[in-house]
């Protein structure tokens, strides 16, 4: 039993080392550029034990890309449990909105998404989970979150989910177009600091009751 446990840790190791090597060479030389051989070389593993762990180069590829809506749980998760101070709404709402463009400005977010784009028209079910599985959930989240405000008498709001797309299009648009049309990694935290509290002003210009 013991010596079980100890192959399946090592197995567990290798997997973790393959994925994280694909992820570089992917981010790197992008889909098609890739090959197995550059992921065994960069994993210092066999081409074999890559094809052990991961039948071919399309399922590592979506393994890669579906976890990274795993590490988005847990700020989705935050974003639900950030508290709303109704007698400062704005400071609350910048706080949310900070968390927010960490999350989805962060360097390698920018590249995966960048990198799903590029091969949406191979993958499109893959694109389209991971954003259902992501980004889509965050907006539910936020929706849910405006929802309570509204029903509390605090914003004036027909369709909170549309309120959730214009909240985070006040905050997204200007670091997450300049990323993807210039590559630059993320903004520094001054100009992330003023994109949350403008987002949040404008926003509850347009929704405050």
């Amino acid at each position: 039993m013991e010596k079980e446990s100890m192959m399946d840790s090592r197995s567990a190791r290798k997997h973790e080392v393959i994925l994280k090597a694909a992820t570089s060479a992917f981010l790197d030389k992008g889909y098609p550029g890739t090959s197995m051989d550059d992921i065994a070389k960069l994993a210092a593993v066999s081409k074999q034990t890559v094809y052990k762990h991961f039948a071919d180069k399309e399922k590592l590829f979506a393994e890669i890309v579906l976890a990274t809506t795993d590490r988005l749980d847990t700020t989705i998760d935050l974003l639900a449990d950030i508290p709303i101070d109704a007698s400062n709404l704005e400071e609350s709402l910048t706080r949310l909105a900070r968390q927010f463009l960490t999350t989805l400005t962060h360097p390698q977010v920018i590249q995966l998404r960048r990198l799903i784009i590029a091969n949406a028209d191979v993958f499109p079910d893959l694109g389209a989970e991971w954003y259902e599985r992501g980004f889509e959930r965050g907006l539910a989240t936020l929706a849910a979150t405006f929802q309570r405000l509204a029903d509390q008498g605090l914003l004036r709001i027909d369709d909170a989910l549309l309120a959730a797309n214009h909240f985070s299009g006040l905050l997204l648009w200007i670091p997450v177009n300049k990323a993807m049309f210039t590559g630059r990694s993320q903004d520094a935290e001054a100009d992330l600091d003023r994109y949350a509290a403008a987002g949040a002003r404008v926003f509850l210009a347009a929704y405050h009751c």
